[in-house]
C-alpha cells in the first residue's frame, strides 16, 4: 500500500486538502497541519494526524523559530512515515515536507489554493519547480504557472 503524506496549514488550505478524504481510505496515510484550537479535532476524526507548530508571519521574530522547528520536525516525521508521495494544498507550513520528499525523490502534488484566481502564492512559487505534479483550480492560473495542470476545484 503506498504511503502518503497529506499537509496543509490551518483555515481553507487545511479545507481544500480534506475535500481528498476519499484518497485516505486507498492509501496508508499521514495527516499534518498546525496545532491550533481549530485543528483538535483532527485526532478525533482521523486515525494518523500529526501537528506542526502554529506560526503567522504576522509576527516575524518568532515565526522565524517556529518556521525552523517546523522544518526539522518535518524532516523527522518524514523520516519515521517514509512516504512515497507528499500532497499538500499549502501553504508555508507544507513547503519544508515538499522540499524535504523532493530531497528524497519522492513524488510530490501541490494543489495551489483556489483562493487565488490570478496570482501566485509565495509558497507555491517556493515549491513549483520541486514538485512532480503542480495543479491549479482557475484556468487562469496557468499563465502565472505555465507547468502546472489544471483540474478544476477540490470541492
Amino acid at each position: 500500500m503506498k504511503k502518503v503524506i497529506f499537509i496543509s496549514s490551518g483555515g481553507g488550505h487545511l479545507e481544500e486538502l480534506l475535500a481528498l478524504k476519499d484518497l485516505f481510505d486507498d492509501v496508508d496515510y499521514l495527516l499534518i497541519s498546525e496545532k491550533t484550537d481549530t485543528t483538535a479535532y483532527l485526532k478525533e476524526k482521523y486515525e494518523n494526524v500529526e501537528y506542526l507548530a502554529y506560526g503567522t508571519k504576522a509576527h516575524l521574530f518568532s515565526y522565524l523559530f517556529i518556521f525552523t522547528f517546523n522544518i526539522i520536525k518535518s524532516f523527522f516525521i518524514f523520516l519515521r512515515f517514509r512516504p512515497d508521495y507528499v500532497v499538500s494544498t499549502g501553504t508555508h507550513t507544507a513547503v519544508p515536507m515538499i522540499r524535504i520528499a523532493h530531497m528524497f525523490g519522492k513524488k510530490t502534488v501541490w494543489i495551489e489554493t483556489m483562493a487565488n484566481i490570478s496570482t501566485g502564492t509565495k509558497a507555491g512559487q517556493m515549491v513549483y519547480k520541486y514538485t512532480d505534479k503542480f495543479i491549479v483550480q482557475w484556468p487562469e492560473m496557468l499563465e502565472v504557472y505555465p507547468d502546472a495542470e489544471y483540474w478544476g476545484t477540490v470541492f
